[in-house]
């Protein structure tokens, strides 16, 4: 845990970011966005692996992962404060990954907590990443196209596998028992508020306008979800469950309620602490690194979340095709926020990392010549510096037009056209071809990727006028971040905060609480800038935008042949 001494006696808030390794809780101090103390907690849980099939595009997350990680990383931060100045701690916001549902039982509990499912994945919350939905997405896309009102409309014009409805129908396709025990089903952002507030009842839990915007096919000109006939024609199973969800969504400077009593004795608390109503990672994210209308934020990580905001009255009915979702409200209060996307982003290196670490840590294992210290001691060495030493390798590579030319759908492709059946593909090898061009060749895959979600907003009329950086990779690989600015061909900035997830979170506390009076204003005094800019190598330019177009041409041709090949 980082604390920061000499605390003045101001307010606080807390901001709690559950991503997918882990959750972060960082305490901040609302006068001036000061980063007091930050605390992480890896879910002990996905780490062993359990309840996850990569092999079937299964991830599954326990609560109880969850819950832990809550607990025990506002505990720590806290502890960045002297007891009598914890009354000073006037708010909590959350965000997470999502869509990440789970089915709940009629208190808002969800099953994986009851004994009779505490060991049953599809009783957890089925998270992001997870693909099991293919079939259901398609579904849902089918009866959309053919329906009176094209329910995908406002999400690009295409239903994913990753998003609430998909998932629902997957689970309650695959296991009765879920099916005939979930009584609802509440989106992770939406279920810790309701836990910290002490709900009871599933039905005065306070819905994301955020999840329910971009992933539930929510929208007030059909007043709220989809109809009851359109679900029924998904799936008879699908009865009455609308009745069982929610009508009316918020936006998340809006109050959830406050600390429980058991919350609140639980982490040394008031309360009297504001708890405000969630949203996804990606748009407090875009928060915390002071979006601004027109500039792109892109939150990268595993994937990438791109998000935009532009006033409602400028956006009007123009639709932007093969996104993620557009919703007004979403992002920032009397904004119309725009979601797009890369479904594998730092994924792809971590992939190409483990492929190679996988032969060499099984003959450390075989190996007579180590003790099982040396050995421990070198495959640590081995897992931290496999990625710098492939990207000084990459380095010494110039960006050329004979290389190979990778294709970023490792976990299929969420933006533009989600269609997460997409497999990844690299092409042009030689008995040349060596480490350094196959991570070369990645890292350009994903900034192609990236690339086409900025072209496709330009076609669709929305400019762009600016790029931040957000999240891990944008703050540790000036490599990436170069090559990005390079195919781009944009300046990059870089905020400076490394913590802009639960930064921005906790400008929400800030104002649900009633610190500050919007979160606008709250951006303005707890922001805490930019540190870095990648400016386009002009040189380099021209020669990304040659390799551009054959990526593109694989693409288009990769993409028919697996179509074909899938018939």
């Amino acid at each position: 845990m980082q604390i920061q001494e000499d605390l003045p006696a101001t307010a606080y808030v807390i901001g709690v970011d559950f991503g997918t390794d882990s959750v972060r809780s960082l305490l901040v101090r609302t006068d001036d966005g000061q980063e007091v103390a930050t605390s992480v907690f890896e879910y002990p849980r996905w780490k062993q692996g359990a309840y996850c099939d990569p092999s079937a595009n299964r991830f599954r997350q326990h609560p109880l992962d969850y819950a832990e990680g809550l607990t025990a990383t506002i505990r720590q931060v806290l502890q960045a404060l002297p007891a009598q100045q914890r009354h000073l701690v006037k708010g909590i916001s959350i965000d997470t990954t999502g869509s990440t549902p789970v089915a709940v039982d009629r208190s808002g509990t969800p099953l994986a907590m009851l004994d009779e499912f505490e060991s049953n994945p599809n009783g957890m919350f089925v998270l992001w990443k997870d693909h099991t939905a293919i079939a259901e997405a398609e579904a849902i896309n089918r009866l959309s196209r053919t329906w009176r009102i094209d329910y995908t409309q406002y999400e690009g014009g295409i239903y994913s596998s990753e998003w609430f409805w998909a998932k629902i129908l997957h689970v309650i396709r695959e296991d009765e028992a879920v099916a005939a025990a979930a009584y609802s089903w509440v989106e992770h952002c939406d279920w810790i508020p309701f836990l910290l507030t002490g709900g009871q009842d599933v039905h005065a839990m306070k819905r994301s306008r955020c999840a329910a915007g971009h992933k539930a096919l929510w929208h007030p000109s059909w007043n709220g979800l989809p109809a009851e006939d359109f679900l029924i024609a998904l799936n008879q199973r699908l009865s009455g469950l609308r009745d069982r969800l929610y009508q009316e969504t918020f936006t998340s400077d809006e109050p959830a309620g406050t600390l429980s009593g058991d919350w609140a004795q639980r982490l040394g608390l008031s309360t009297d602490v504001v708890v405000s109503v969630g949203a996804f990672d990606a748009h407090m994210g875009a928060v915390g690194g002071q979006i601004k209308p027109y500039y792109l934020s892109k939150v990268m990580g595993t994937s990438t979340c791109d998000m935009l905001v532009a006033p409602v009255e400028e956006v009007g009915d123009n639709l932007v095709r093969g996104i993620c979702g557009q919703v007004d409200g979403s992002v920032i209060p009397e904004m119309t926020g725009l979601e797009a996307g890369q479904s594998a982003f730092g994924d792809v290196y971590a992939w190409f990392k483990r492929m190679l670490l996988q032969p060499t840590l099984a003959l450390l294992d075989e190996s007579s010549l180590l003790d099982e210290l040396q050995r421990t001691q070198l495959k640590a060495e081995l897992e931290a510096g496999m990625i710098p030493q492939l990207t000084k390798l990459a380095e010494q590579v110039p960006a050329e037009t004979s290389g190979p030319i990778a294709i970023d759908w490792l976990n299929g492709r969420r933006t533009p056209d989600a269609d997460q059946s997409l497999k990844g593909a690299i092409t042009g090898l030689t008995l040349g071809t060596h480490a350094g061009h196959l991570f070369r060749a990645l890292v350009e895959a994903t900034c192609f990727g990236a690339r086409r979600i900025v072209d496709r907003f330009i076609e669709e009329g929305i400019p762009i006028e600016g790029i931040i950086g957000l999240g891990g990779v944008a703050k540790k690989s000036p490599f990436v971040m170069q090559t990005m600015a390079n195919v781009l061909n944009r300046p990059i900035q870089i905020a400076r905060s490394e913590q802009t997830c639960a930064l921005g979170a906790a400008m929400f506390a800030a104002t649900a609480a009633g610190i500050h009076p919007s979160v606008s204003a709250a951006m303005d005094h707890m922001g805490s800038g930019f540190d870095a800019e990648y400016l386009p190598d002009p040189g380099q330019v021209p020669i990304y935008e040659s390799l551009y177009q054959g990526y593109l041409a694989v693409g288009e041709q990769l993409e028919k042949i697996q179509k074909k090949t899938a018939e």
